[in-house]
Protein backbone atom coordinates (compact mmCIF):
# COMPACT_ATOMS: atom_id res chain seq x y z
CA UNK A 1 0.00 0.00 0.00
CA UNK A 2 2.23 2.70 1.01
CA UNK A 3 -0.06 5.58 -0.26
CA UNK A 4 1.38 8.88 1.10
CA UNK A 5 -0.40 10.78 3.72
CA UNK A 6 -2.83 12.69 1.44
CA UNK A 7 -4.45 9.66 -0.05
CA UNK A 8 -6.91 8.16 1.40
CA UNK A 9 -6.42 4.50 2.01
CA UNK A 10 -8.61 1.93 -0.22
CA UNK A 11 -10.09 -0.51 2.60
CA UNK A 12 -9.76 -4.11 0.83
CA UNK A 13 -13.05 -5.24 0.16
CA UNK A 14 -12.06 -8.73 0.30
CA UNK A 15 -10.92 -8.49 3.84
CA UNK A 16 -7.53 -10.30 4.64
CA UNK A 17 -5.46 -9.76 7.75
CA UNK A 18 -5.70 -5.78 8.91
CA UNK A 19 -2.87 -5.80 10.98
CA UNK A 20 0.40 -4.32 8.61
CA UNK A 21 -2.03 -2.09 6.95
CA UNK A 22 -3.22 -0.62 10.90
CA UNK A 23 0.14 -0.17 11.72
CA UNK A 24 0.91 2.29 8.63
CA UNK A 25 -2.06 4.16 9.06
CA UNK A 26 -1.37 4.60 12.69
CA UNK A 27 1.99 5.71 12.08
CA UNK A 28 0.27 8.67 10.38
CA UNK A 29 -2.48 9.34 12.96
CA UNK A 30 -5.06 8.58 14.89
CA UNK A 31 -7.69 9.36 12.18
CA UNK A 32 -7.52 8.25 8.29
CA UNK A 33 -9.51 9.32 5.30
CA UNK A 34 -10.65 5.74 3.80
CA UNK A 35 -12.47 4.62 0.51
CA UNK A 36 -15.62 2.49 0.73
CA UNK A 37 -16.77 0.10 -1.77
CA UNK A 38 -18.34 2.03 -4.58
CA UNK A 39 -15.99 4.90 -4.09
CA UNK A 40 -17.81 5.96 -0.68
CA UNK A 41 -15.75 8.68 0.86
CA UNK A 42 -15.49 7.97 4.94
CA UNK A 43 -13.30 8.03 7.75
CA UNK A 44 -11.70 5.44 9.69
CA UNK A 45 -10.76 6.33 13.55
CA UNK A 46 -8.12 4.01 14.43
CA UNK A 47 -6.60 5.26 18.16
CA UNK A 48 -7.62 4.18 21.37
CA UNK A 49 -7.99 7.46 22.26
CA UNK A 50 -9.58 8.78 19.38
CA UNK A 51 -11.95 5.75 18.94
CA UNK A 52 -12.65 6.33 22.93
CA UNK A 53 -13.69 9.71 22.73
CA UNK A 54 -15.89 9.65 19.10
CA UNK A 55 -17.73 6.24 20.70
CA UNK A 56 -19.27 8.31 23.18
CA UNK A 57 -19.41 11.93 21.75
CA UNK A 58 -22.58 13.49 21.98
CA UNK A 59 -22.29 14.83 18.35
CA UNK A 60 -21.52 11.67 16.62
CA UNK A 61 -24.79 10.22 15.80
CA UNK A 62 -25.73 6.36 15.14
CA UNK A 63 -29.34 7.21 12.68
CA UNK A 64 -28.37 6.52 8.87
CA UNK A 65 -31.00 9.99 8.54
CA UNK A 66 -27.26 11.82 9.12
CA UNK A 67 -25.35 10.07 6.28
CA UNK A 68 -25.31 12.82 3.65
CA UNK A 69 -24.40 10.33 0.68
CA UNK A 70 -27.05 7.97 1.62
CA UNK A 71 -29.79 10.60 2.13
CA UNK A 72 -29.07 12.37 -0.86
CA UNK A 73 -29.48 8.86 -3.14
CA UNK A 74 -25.77 8.22 -3.64
CA UNK A 75 -26.13 4.63 -1.90
CA UNK A 76 -26.78 2.17 -4.49
CA UNK A 77 -29.39 -0.56 -3.34
CA UNK A 78 -27.04 -3.10 -3.38
CA UNK A 79 -24.09 -1.33 -1.68
CA UNK A 80 -22.64 -4.02 0.58
CA UNK A 81 -22.30 -1.95 3.70
CA UNK A 82 -26.13 -0.49 3.64
CA UNK A 83 -27.90 -2.96 5.81
CA UNK A 84 -25.22 -1.46 8.70
CA UNK A 85 -26.68 2.06 8.16
CA UNK A 86 -30.11 1.09 7.62
CA UNK A 87 -31.12 -1.71 9.77
CA UNK A 88 -33.68 -0.92 12.13
CA UNK A 89 -33.13 -1.60 15.63
CA UNK A 90 -30.55 -0.52 18.78
CA UNK A 91 -27.13 0.16 16.40
CA UNK A 92 -28.46 2.76 14.43
CA UNK A 93 -30.80 4.45 17.10
CA UNK A 94 -30.05 7.27 18.96
CA UNK A 95 -31.31 8.70 22.50
CA UNK A 96 -34.90 7.71 23.91
CA UNK A 97 -35.18 5.34 20.63
CA UNK A 98 -32.14 3.59 21.31
CA UNK A 99 -32.95 3.17 25.11
CA UNK A 100 -36.51 2.14 24.09
CA UNK A 101 -35.03 -0.60 21.68
CA UNK A 102 -32.21 -1.81 24.43
CA UNK A 103 -34.30 -2.03 27.01
CA UNK A 104 -36.65 -4.26 25.15
CA UNK A 105 -33.77 -6.79 24.87
CA UNK A 106 -31.55 -5.99 27.72
CA UNK A 107 -33.06 -8.73 30.39
CA UNK A 108 -32.23 -11.20 27.85
CA UNK A 109 -28.12 -10.57 29.34
CA UNK A 110 -27.72 -9.16 32.31
CA UNK A 111 -25.12 -10.29 34.32
CA UNK A 112 -27.34 -12.74 36.38
CA UNK A 113 -29.42 -14.05 33.55
CA UNK A 114 -25.61 -14.75 31.66
CA UNK A 115 -24.53 -16.73 34.37
CA UNK A 116 -28.06 -19.24 34.83
CA UNK A 117 -27.11 -20.14 31.23
CA UNK A 118 -23.38 -21.29 32.42
CA UNK A 119 -24.58 -24.82 32.44
CA UNK A 120 -26.09 -25.38 29.41
CA UNK A 121 -22.87 -23.62 27.59
CA UNK A 122 -20.89 -26.29 29.51
CA UNK A 123 -23.31 -29.02 28.38
CA UNK A 124 -23.17 -27.52 24.59
CA UNK A 125 -19.39 -27.18 24.47
CA UNK A 126 -18.56 -30.85 25.34
CA UNK A 127 -21.34 -32.19 23.07
CA UNK A 128 -19.30 -29.99 20.40
CA UNK A 129 -15.95 -31.57 21.83
CA UNK A 130 -17.23 -35.29 21.23
CA UNK A 131 -18.31 -34.03 17.28
CA UNK A 132 -14.53 -32.20 16.82
CA UNK A 133 -13.36 -35.50 18.23
CA UNK A 134 -15.56 -37.54 15.55
CA UNK A 135 -14.19 -34.96 12.88
CA UNK A 136 -10.61 -35.24 13.35
CA UNK A 137 -11.12 -39.20 13.27
CA UNK A 138 -13.15 -39.08 10.12
CA UNK A 139 -10.63 -36.37 8.77
CA UNK A 140 -7.27 -38.62 9.67
CA UNK A 141 -6.63 -36.32 12.99
CA UNK A 142 -7.55 -33.21 11.66
CA UNK A 143 -10.99 -31.01 11.84
CA UNK A 144 -11.84 -27.97 11.07
CA UNK A 145 -12.26 -26.13 14.71
CA UNK A 146 -14.36 -23.14 13.47
CA UNK A 147 -16.69 -24.92 11.76
CA UNK A 148 -17.39 -27.92 14.39
CA UNK A 149 -16.92 -25.94 17.39
CA UNK A 150 -16.26 -22.51 17.33
CA UNK A 151 -19.49 -21.57 14.94
CA UNK A 152 -22.12 -24.01 16.60
CA UNK A 153 -21.30 -23.23 20.48
CA UNK A 154 -22.48 -19.26 19.71
CA UNK A 155 -25.09 -20.17 17.40
CA UNK A 156 -26.16 -23.09 19.67
CA UNK A 157 -26.32 -20.59 22.62
CA UNK A 158 -27.79 -17.45 20.84
CA UNK A 159 -30.54 -19.59 18.87
CA UNK A 160 -31.52 -21.30 21.96
CA UNK A 161 -31.98 -17.51 23.24
CA UNK A 162 -33.84 -16.31 20.29
CA UNK A 163 -35.50 -19.63 20.40
CA UNK A 164 -34.50 -20.48 17.04
CA UNK A 165 -35.15 -24.01 16.00
CA UNK A 166 -31.96 -25.85 14.74
CA UNK A 167 -32.84 -26.28 11.87
CA UNK A 168 -32.62 -22.65 11.05
CA UNK A 169 -29.18 -22.20 12.53
CA UNK A 170 -27.15 -23.05 9.20
CA UNK A 171 -28.80 -20.86 6.88
CA UNK A 172 -29.06 -18.15 9.42
CA UNK A 173 -25.22 -18.40 9.38
CA UNK A 174 -24.91 -18.33 5.93
CA UNK A 175 -26.93 -15.14 5.55
CA UNK A 176 -25.67 -13.48 7.99
CA UNK A 177 -21.62 -14.24 6.59
CA UNK A 178 -23.09 -12.47 3.09
CA UNK A 179 -24.62 -9.25 5.12
CA UNK A 180 -21.30 -8.90 7.06
CA UNK A 181 -18.97 -9.31 3.89
CA UNK A 182 -17.12 -6.60 1.81
CA UNK A 183 -16.77 -8.29 -1.11
CA UNK A 184 -19.97 -9.63 -2.71
CA UNK A 185 -21.75 -8.04 -6.21
CA UNK A 186 -24.81 -5.81 -5.61
CA UNK A 187 -27.10 -8.81 -6.45
CA UNK A 188 -25.90 -11.21 -3.84
CA UNK A 189 -26.37 -8.66 -1.07
CA UNK A 190 -29.74 -7.62 -1.88
CA UNK A 191 -30.42 -11.08 -2.21
CA UNK A 192 -28.88 -12.48 1.31
CA UNK A 193 -30.45 -9.34 3.48
CA UNK A 194 -34.32 -10.19 1.44
CA UNK A 195 -33.21 -14.07 2.18
CA UNK A 196 -31.93 -12.97 6.19
CA UNK A 197 -35.04 -10.84 6.77
CA UNK A 198 -37.76 -13.06 5.36
CA UNK A 199 -36.10 -16.32 7.33
CA UNK A 200 -36.92 -14.06 10.26
CA UNK A 201 -39.59 -13.07 9.47
CA UNK A 202 -40.85 -17.28 9.36
CA UNK A 203 -39.03 -17.66 12.57
CA UNK A 204 -40.72 -14.84 14.31
CA UNK A 205 -43.89 -16.14 12.85
CA UNK A 206 -43.68 -19.38 14.27
CA UNK A 207 -43.25 -17.81 17.55
CA UNK A 208 -46.08 -16.06 17.11
CA UNK A 209 -47.69 -19.34 16.66
CA UNK A 210 -45.98 -21.12 19.79
CA UNK A 211 -44.36 -18.18 22.12
CA UNK A 212 -42.01 -19.43 24.76
CA UNK A 213 -39.53 -18.91 27.32
CA UNK A 214 -37.29 -16.83 24.66
CA UNK A 215 -36.62 -13.45 23.44
CA UNK A 216 -38.42 -13.34 19.94
CA UNK A 217 -41.27 -14.49 21.67
CA UNK A 218 -40.76 -11.05 24.26
CA UNK A 219 -40.24 -8.83 21.24
CA UNK A 220 -43.36 -10.04 19.74
CA UNK A 221 -45.16 -9.74 22.65
CA UNK A 222 -44.08 -6.14 23.31
CA UNK A 223 -44.85 -5.81 19.50
CA UNK A 224 -48.77 -6.67 19.88
CA UNK A 225 -49.02 -4.36 22.70
CA UNK A 226 -49.47 -1.46 20.57
CA UNK A 227 -48.51 1.99 21.79
CA UNK A 228 -44.71 2.85 20.39
CA UNK A 229 -42.62 -0.15 21.86
CA UNK A 230 -41.99 -1.61 18.88
CA UNK A 231 -42.43 -1.78 15.24
CA UNK A 232 -42.52 -5.22 12.78
CA UNK A 233 -39.81 -3.31 11.29
CA UNK A 234 -37.70 -2.61 14.52
CA UNK A 235 -38.29 -6.23 15.74
CA UNK A 236 -36.80 -8.13 12.52
CA UNK A 237 -34.30 -5.55 12.54
CA UNK A 238 -33.54 -6.46 16.08
CA UNK A 239 -33.65 -9.92 14.89
CA UNK A 240 -31.13 -9.86 12.32
CA UNK A 241 -28.60 -7.69 14.94
CA UNK A 242 -29.02 -10.21 17.30
CA UNK A 243 -27.92 -13.54 15.35
CA UNK A 244 -25.24 -11.47 13.21
CA UNK A 245 -23.72 -9.80 16.67
CA UNK A 246 -24.80 -12.85 18.86
CA UNK A 247 -22.87 -15.48 16.63
CA UNK A 248 -20.43 -13.67 14.27
CA UNK A 249 -18.39 -11.60 16.98
CA UNK A 250 -18.36 -15.04 19.57
CA UNK A 251 -17.22 -17.09 16.81
CA UNK A 252 -14.37 -14.55 15.48
CA UNK A 253 -13.17 -14.13 19.36
CA UNK A 254 -13.06 -18.25 20.33
CA UNK A 255 -10.86 -18.79 16.79
CA UNK A 256 -8.53 -16.34 16.74
CA UNK A 257 -7.96 -17.06 20.83
CA UNK A 258 -7.27 -21.12 20.10
CA UNK A 259 -4.93 -19.30 17.07
CA UNK A 260 -3.08 -16.96 19.39
CA UNK A 261 -2.37 -19.82 22.29
CA UNK A 262 -1.20 -21.78 19.46
CA UNK A 263 1.06 -19.66 18.52
CA UNK A 264 2.69 -18.72 21.56
CA UNK A 265 2.78 -22.23 23.10
CA UNK A 266 4.76 -20.48 26.14
CA UNK A 267 1.60 -17.95 26.78
CA UNK A 268 -0.60 -21.45 27.03
CA UNK A 269 1.35 -22.71 29.43
CA UNK A 270 0.89 -19.58 31.65
CA UNK A 271 -2.66 -20.25 31.26
CA UNK A 272 -2.81 -24.20 31.53
CA UNK A 273 -0.41 -23.55 34.92
CA UNK A 274 -2.74 -21.25 36.35
CA UNK A 275 -0.53 -18.61 36.49
CA UNK A 276 -3.31 -16.63 34.69
CA UNK A 277 -6.54 -17.05 34.17
CA UNK A 278 -8.32 -18.62 31.07
CA UNK A 279 -10.61 -14.81 31.34
CA UNK A 280 -7.92 -13.27 31.09
CA UNK A 281 -6.38 -14.70 27.89
CA UNK A 282 -9.71 -14.19 26.50
CA UNK A 283 -9.02 -10.24 27.15
CA UNK A 284 -6.07 -10.35 25.61
CA UNK A 285 -7.29 -11.55 22.30
CA UNK A 286 -9.91 -8.79 22.29
CA UNK A 287 -7.27 -6.90 22.44
CA UNK A 288 -4.62 -8.32 20.18
CA UNK A 289 -6.62 -9.72 17.49
CA UNK A 290 -10.29 -8.10 18.19
CA UNK A 291 -13.36 -10.04 16.30
CA UNK A 292 -14.41 -7.28 14.58
CA UNK A 293 -11.83 -5.22 12.81
CA UNK A 294 -14.06 -2.03 11.14
CA UNK A 295 -17.37 -1.32 12.45
CA UNK A 296 -20.12 0.54 10.32
CA UNK A 297 -20.66 3.10 11.19
CA UNK A 298 -21.00 6.51 12.99
CA UNK A 299 -22.25 10.02 11.49
CA UNK A 300 -20.75 13.05 12.98
CA UNK A 301 -23.73 15.65 13.34
CA UNK A 302 -21.74 18.73 12.68
CA UNK A 303 -18.34 18.79 11.18
CA UNK A 304 -15.86 17.36 14.30
CA UNK A 305 -12.17 17.52 14.88
CA UNK A 306 -10.88 14.46 16.49
CA UNK A 307 -6.88 14.21 17.37
CA UNK A 308 -6.24 17.47 14.99
CA UNK A 309 -8.16 15.66 11.98
CA UNK A 310 -11.60 17.43 11.22
CA UNK A 311 -14.16 14.77 10.41
CA UNK A 312 -16.88 16.37 7.83
CA UNK A 313 -20.34 16.33 9.20
CA UNK A 314 -22.60 13.40 7.59
CA UNK A 315 -19.55 11.20 7.02
CA UNK A 316 -19.85 7.55 7.53
CA UNK A 317 -17.31 6.70 10.16
CA UNK A 318 -15.42 3.35 10.61
CA UNK A 319 -14.62 1.86 13.94
CA UNK A 320 -10.95 0.47 13.84
CA UNK A 321 -10.84 -2.09 16.54
CA UNK A 322 -8.21 -3.70 15.57
CA UNK A 323 -6.41 -1.18 15.01
CA UNK A 324 -7.43 0.59 18.60
CA UNK A 325 -6.34 -2.68 19.88
CA UNK A 326 -2.57 -2.76 18.92
CA UNK A 327 -2.16 1.38 19.40
CA UNK A 328 1.47 1.74 21.10
CA UNK A 329 0.84 5.12 22.04
CA UNK A 330 -1.93 3.41 25.10
CA UNK A 331 -0.88 -0.37 25.15
CA UNK A 332 3.06 0.55 25.03
CA UNK A 333 5.84 -0.16 22.49
CA UNK A 334 4.88 -4.08 23.15
CA UNK A 335 1.23 -3.56 21.55
CA UNK A 336 1.28 -5.93 19.04
CA UNK A 337 2.75 -8.89 21.59
CA UNK A 338 0.41 -11.40 22.35
CA UNK A 339 0.98 -11.46 26.17
CA UNK A 340 -1.75 -13.09 28.50
CA UNK A 341 -0.50 -11.25 31.77
CA UNK A 342 -1.02 -7.32 30.16
CA UNK A 343 -4.87 -7.52 31.20
CA UNK A 344 -4.05 -8.17 34.92
CA UNK A 345 -0.66 -5.52 35.01
CA UNK A 346 -0.93 -2.52 37.20
CA UNK A 347 -2.42 0.23 35.31
CA UNK A 348 -2.92 -1.79 32.14
CA UNK A 349 -5.68 0.17 29.72
CA UNK A 350 -8.67 -1.74 29.20
CA UNK A 351 -9.44 -2.46 25.59
CA UNK A 352 -12.50 -1.41 23.19
CA UNK A 353 -12.88 -4.05 21.20
CA UNK A 354 -16.70 -4.85 22.95
CA UNK A 355 -17.44 -0.97 22.42
CA UNK A 356 -17.56 1.96 24.88
CA UNK A 357 -20.53 4.70 25.45
CA UNK A 358 -24.36 4.13 24.90
CA UNK A 359 -24.09 1.32 22.48
CA UNK A 360 -21.62 -0.82 24.40
CA UNK A 361 -22.00 -4.48 23.37
CA UNK A 362 -24.94 -5.83 25.31
CA UNK A 363 -23.63 -9.34 25.11
CA UNK A 364 -20.44 -8.48 26.22
CA UNK A 365 -20.97 -11.02 29.07
CA UNK A 366 -22.20 -13.62 27.44
CA UNK A 367 -19.41 -13.74 24.65
CA UNK A 368 -16.75 -13.47 27.79
CA UNK A 369 -18.78 -16.42 29.43
CA UNK A 370 -18.60 -18.45 25.97
CA UNK A 371 -14.99 -17.83 25.56
CA UNK A 372 -13.71 -18.56 28.54
CA UNK A 373 -15.94 -21.72 28.97
CA UNK A 374 -14.69 -23.13 25.17
CA UNK A 375 -10.84 -22.29 25.72
CA UNK A 376 -10.62 -23.96 29.03
CA UNK A 377 -12.84 -27.17 28.25
CA UNK A 378 -11.01 -27.48 24.72
CA UNK A 379 -7.59 -27.28 26.00
CA UNK A 380 -8.12 -29.00 28.90
CA UNK A 381 -9.66 -31.74 26.72
CA UNK A 382 -6.87 -31.65 24.09
CA UNK A 383 -3.95 -30.27 25.61
CA UNK A 384 -1.64 -30.68 22.53
CA UNK A 385 -4.06 -29.08 20.11
CA UNK A 386 -2.31 -27.65 17.38
CA UNK A 387 -2.84 -25.76 14.36
CA UNK A 388 -2.95 -28.38 11.45
CA UNK A 389 -1.25 -25.78 8.76
CA UNK A 390 0.90 -22.69 8.76
CA UNK A 391 -0.91 -19.51 10.76
CA UNK A 392 0.00 -17.84 7.16
CA UNK A 393 -1.80 -20.77 5.37
CA UNK A 394 -4.91 -19.53 7.16
CA UNK A 395 -7.82 -18.12 4.59
CA UNK A 396 -9.03 -14.78 5.50
CA UNK A 397 -12.54 -13.28 5.80
CA UNK A 398 -13.76 -11.87 3.32
CA UNK A 399 -14.61 -8.72 5.03
CA UNK A 400 -12.55 -5.48 6.07
CA UNK A 401 -15.94 -5.88 9.21
CA UNK A 402 -14.62 -8.98 10.55
CA UNK A 403 -11.79 -10.14 11.65
CA UNK A 404 -10.48 -13.76 12.21
CA UNK A 405 -9.59 -17.04 9.66
CA UNK A 406 -12.31 -19.10 7.21
CA UNK A 407 -11.45 -21.90 8.67
CA UNK A 408 -9.19 -23.52 11.17
CA UNK A 409 -7.62 -26.97 10.98
CA UNK A 410 -6.49 -28.45 13.67
CA UNK A 411 -4.71 -31.72 15.00
CA UNK A 412 -6.25 -32.62 18.34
Amino acid sequence: MGTPSSEPYRMDPSGGCPHAANARLLARGAVAPVVLPDEVAGMAVLGHEALKDVLAHPDVAKDARHFTALREGRIGAGWPLRTFATVRGMTTADGDDHRRLRSLVSTAFTARRVQQLRPRIEELTEALLDDLTGAAEAGGGVADLRRHFALPLPMGVIGELLGVDAEHRDALHHLSNQVVATDISPEQAVAANRDLVSLLAHIAGTRAERPGDDLTSALIAARDEGGDRLSQEELIGTLVLMIIAGHETTLNLITNAVRALCGHRDQLDLVRGGRVSWADAVEETLRFDAPVSYFPFRYPVRDLTVDGTVIPKGTPVLAGYSAAGRDPAVHGPDAELFDVTRPGRPGAVRHLSLGHGAHYCLGAPLARLEATIALERLFTRFPDLDLAVPETDLPRHSSFVGNSVQALPVRI
